[in-house]
């Protein structure tokens, strides 16, 4: 609209002189042509009474001046014709400027964001991002050699926490790159998630091959450390994380919770049980509140975790059931920890949760039901209640 009140004002002032009828008198013509005769003739007797020119020099160009006026007082006035001179020009303007500017327009503007009902700046919905990803995979399968392509297939994946599908867009990456630092860990970490976040096997094995490459990576160092403490090889677990410690900024949450790890990992370390001895472990009850059972179906997954009160946040216990259990009695023990170091007889408390997940990933996300409790000491053996009664938002 701008743009085209912009043109309306231009024309406007370009196209009435155009248009108008630019009309000269014969007679005004004529009276034009004496006075600048007048004026001539002025001239000449002022160089003749100066000495500029000899009497027979002022004579002949006198006569001159007098054939030329006579000659211009003989010749038809063809003003009139003059005053359609120029009109085509309108015409040639009020077509050629839309047309040229609707050309342009079509090479180079932006048809859809005439469509635009929302805000720009709103983000897309999680349908919108399952639909562009959904695109992307469409075209990867006709265009399988784009490793690009493939990266940021990945990338999508794991960002909606689809995480085989990551490694599978990974590995096709892997296969284009070759060895490359953030590919291979990439691959390593979906392949990890994929199996509930443990690294043994072929993630440790891009884990190590990234650090070979690039010792300094600090994602290589996490993963390294993660990779070796569930080995069981504690002291090369805080050999990497020390190494990452060193290059996080000072103070920052991700050297608090690094530093974290590793206290827990150095400081709590108890002697090891009896072969005989049952291990130690917290028993939980889990009821789904009744409001909220028209938002979940038989088939939908259930997480019951204990997590530390402090420092990172994996399960040092979790057990895997389906709705359709609803209610259960489980019992949380070192036997169902993801890592050797971080078992549950190593917290003297915990946190419980009990968690509805429907798309079955082990990551928390919005639309989840959720129960916790806060804090259990491990020394309490009373049965520990989960009432599933809340939404994560």
């Amino acid at each position: 609209m701008l743009a085209g009140l912009l043109m309306l004002a231009a024309f406007m002032i370009v196209l009435p002189p155009l248009w108008r009828q630019r009309e000269i008198a014969a007679g005004d013509q004529d009276q034009r042509n004496i006075v600048i005769a007048r004026q001539r003739l002025a001239e000449l007797n002022d160089q003749l009474q100066t000495g500029a020119l000899t009497q027979a020099q002022y004579e002949e160009q006198r006569a001159e001046l007098e054939v030329a006026l006579s000659d211009d007082l003989d010749i038809p006035s063809q003003a009139r014709a003059s005053g359609t001179k120029g009109r085509w020009m309108v015409f040639v303007l009020v077509l050629l400027i839309p047309l040229s500017a609707l050309t342009l327009y079509a090479g180079l503007g932006s048809y859809a964001s005439l469509d635009r009902t929302s805000d720009a700046s709103a983000e897309p919905g999680l349908e919108d991002i399952n639909r562009m990803v959904a695109g992307l995979a469409a075209r990867m399968k006709s265009n399988p050699n784009d490793a690009q392509g493939w990266l940021m297939l990945g990338r999508s994946y794991k960002y909606l926490q689809q995480y085989p599908e990551a490694a599978d867009a990974f590995a096709q990456a892997h296969r284009l790159l070759g060895d490359q630092p953030e590919v291979l860990l990439s691959y390593a970490d979906a392949l990890a998630m994929a199996s509930d976040g443990r690294l043994s096997g072929k993630p440790a094995e891009l884990v190590f091959k990234a650090l070979e490459l690039e010792p300094n990576n600090m994602t290589g160092l996490w993963l390294g450390g993660m990779a070796k403490a569930e080995a069981g090889d504690v002291a090369g677990a805080v050999q990497l994380w020390r190494k990452l410690e060193a290059s996080l900024p000072p103070g920052s949450e991700a050297q608090q919770e690094i530093q974290s790890l590793m206290a827990n990992v150095e400081n709590r370390m108890p002697e090891e049980q009896p072969a005989e001895a049952a291990p130690q472990g917290i028993d939980v009850e889990v009821s789904l509140a009744p409001e909220l059972q028209s938002k979940v179906s038989p088939k939908d997954t259930v997480f019951i975790y204990a997590q530390a009160l402090s420092g990172p946040q994996m399960p040092l216990a979790i057990v895997r059931k389906q709705v359709s259990e609803l209610p259960l009695k489980v019992s949380l023990n070192d036997s169902m920890a993801m890592m050797p170091e971080m078992k549950l007889s190593r917290f003297d408390k915990v946190k419980l949760i009990a968690r509805i997940s429907k798309s079955g990933n082990a990551m928390q996300q919005p639309g989840d039901l959720i129960g916790v409790i806060d804090s259990v000491a491990l020394a309490d053996h009373t049965r520990n209640i989960i009432v599933i009664d809340s939404e994560v938002k």
